[in-house]
């Protein structure tokens, strides 16, 4: 496990059970995690390995049965639900396969209605989600709706919208599920140069692909980490110059 200096989420004996019927499945097997601020980090590993769980229980959208997860010094498990639900949206940005937007909104209102809905001002909040999907280069798209957007464009409307908040970590659970290969790139890319400017990344995936683009790739089997290593050649989140 990573040393916890200067992390910025700790993990430690992370439990959890699903009841189906009578059945149980431990999806989460006294799992410890560390990232650093500024790290992107893969999850990979088969389906039902554990991977999206693990998404879900260290980012406070699912319970845990057993075991903490500290963002940033806070006990996110210990906290009410109101309390975790305003954490999620002051800390923390998502990204998932399926976009999620609302059909009938514009780019520019998908991008700010997180922020509105965590009370900031209507025009602040405008200012920043235009801002932010300048950055991912949807200046020429604000007021198209999803409809109107290609898949990788929709995408983008959704890392704009994760990044609006100005969260200390994204989380991304197969961002690149739904997009062809050449779209896929451009989207990693994306998040590459994000990460590079200081964003912590953790992203969720099955593409070999995917995992490389991180500077550090876990893997997980059986709901427990079996590796968890730098990638060889990414520099910072990165693909390092070949030489």
């Amino acid at each position: 496990m990573t040393d916890a200096t200067d992390a910025l989420l700790v993990a430690e004996h992370v439990r959890k059970t699903y009841h189906t019927g009578a059945e149980e499945v431990e999806a989460l097997r006294d799992v410890d995690l560390v990232v650093r601020e500024g790290e992107f980090v893969s999850i990979m590993g088969p389906s039902g390995s554990g991977k999206t769980t693990l998404l879900n229980c260290c980012s406070g959208l699912d319970e845990i049965d057993g075991g903490r997860v500290m963002l940033d010094g806070v006990d996110l498990h210990a906290l009410s639900d109101a309390r975790r639900t305003a954490n999620r949206a002051s800390s923390m940005g998502f990204i998932f396969q399926a976009y999620n937007l609302i059909p009938v909104f514009s780019a520019v209102e998908n991008a700010e209605l997180p922020l509105l809905l965590a009370g900031v001002d209507a025009k602040e909040a405008r200012r920043r989600a235009s801002a932010t999907l300048e950055r991912v280069g949807l200046g020429a798209r604000l007021k198209h709706r999803p409809a109107e957007l290609s898949g990788g464009e929709q995408q983008r409307v959704t890392v704009a919208r994760a990044l609006a908040g100005k969260p200390r970590v994204v989380w991304a659970d197969e961002p690149t599920g739904a997009l062809d290969s050449e779209t896929a790139e451009q989207v990693m890319q994306l998040l590459r140069e994000l990460n590079a400017d200081g964003l912590t990344l953790i992203v969720v995936t099955h593409d070999s692909g995917v995992g490389r683009s991180a500077n550090r790739e876990i893997r997980m089997r059986d709901g427990r980490i079996v590796s968890d290593d730098v990638v060889a050649g990414v520099v910072g989140g990165a693909i390092a110059p070949s030489r």
